[in-house]
């Protein structure tokens, strides 16, 4: 377990000091590319930075990018987070951005990875290179009928209009003096644990202290003035 950091990165201090003392066997990390609660994207650069000075030279990165992986793709400068930043596989949900109505997910790896688990199906003439076996057809073609309807241009609109509405929700919260924020790149709007009656009325998944609004595309500026205004309400009575 590592430290984590008050925007929701790890702390790398306390990752380069656990992977000093524990040097004698190779590292498996898993990072975070968007956080549950704060929306914090873990740097894979700087992870990458830490065993190559630390002369550690086998290590294996999961990049868990649920929600972020559908939309660092489609950003101008989005944060160190793929297969060029280091990472050795990546998860992503397709149930999130995407909007597909099952829960399912793809991940991706290494070909050096995949071909270490590919087994000979004798029946079907081919090699089997995923870890359960069989599995269901109908959610990859949910998957790519997306996809295919919003095509890159639709997709980055999609993306964009996700990130200016997040932006919007941290002006309006904030404007009520109400103590918002959202990283870079990110959809998740981070504020103070709301009141009760908030929390009752719009189901807010509370951590601790804080609370957050996830602004996906059905999301609108209309929803988000809405649930601005409960929130004052909720706070001024």
């Amino acid at each position: 377990m590592i430290k984590s950091q008050l925007d929701g990165q790890m702390d790398y201090t306390d990752l380069r000091e656990t992977l000093r003392i524990h040097r004698d066997v190779p590292p498996i990390l898993f990072a975070n590319i968007g956080t549950t609660m704060k929306g914090a994207v873990d740097d894979l650069g700087k992870i990458r930075a830490i065993l190559k000075d630390l002369a550690i030279p086998n290590a294996y990165i999961h990049a868990d990018a649920a929600l972020s992986g559908m939309i660092l793709p489609f950003v101008d400068e989005p944060q160190p987070w793929n297969f060029a930043d280091g990472a050795d596989s990546i998860s992503i949900s397709g149930h999130k951005m995407l909007g597909s109505p099952v829960p399912c997910g793809v991940v991706l790896a290494r070909k050096a990875h995949v071909d270490r688990i590919a087994r000979s199906i004798e029946y079907i003439g081919a090699l089997d290179t995923t870890i359960a076996g069989s599995r269901s057809a109908f959610s990859p073609l949910l998957l790519w009928h997306r996809l295919r309807t919003l095509g890159e241009v639709g997709l980055r609109s999609m993306v964009q209009a996700c990130l200016g509405n997040a932006l919007y929700a941290v002006e309006q919260l904030r404007a009520q003096s109400i103590d918002a924020w959202c990283h870079p790149n990110s959809v998740t709007v981070v504020f103070p644990k709301p009141p009760p009656v908030m929390m009752e009325k719009w189901i807010i998944a509370p951590r601790k202290n804080i609370g957050h609004l996830i602004v996906m595309p059905h999301v609108t500026r209309a929803v988000i003035d809405a649930f601005v205004a409960d929130f004052a309400a909720a706070l001024n009575t």
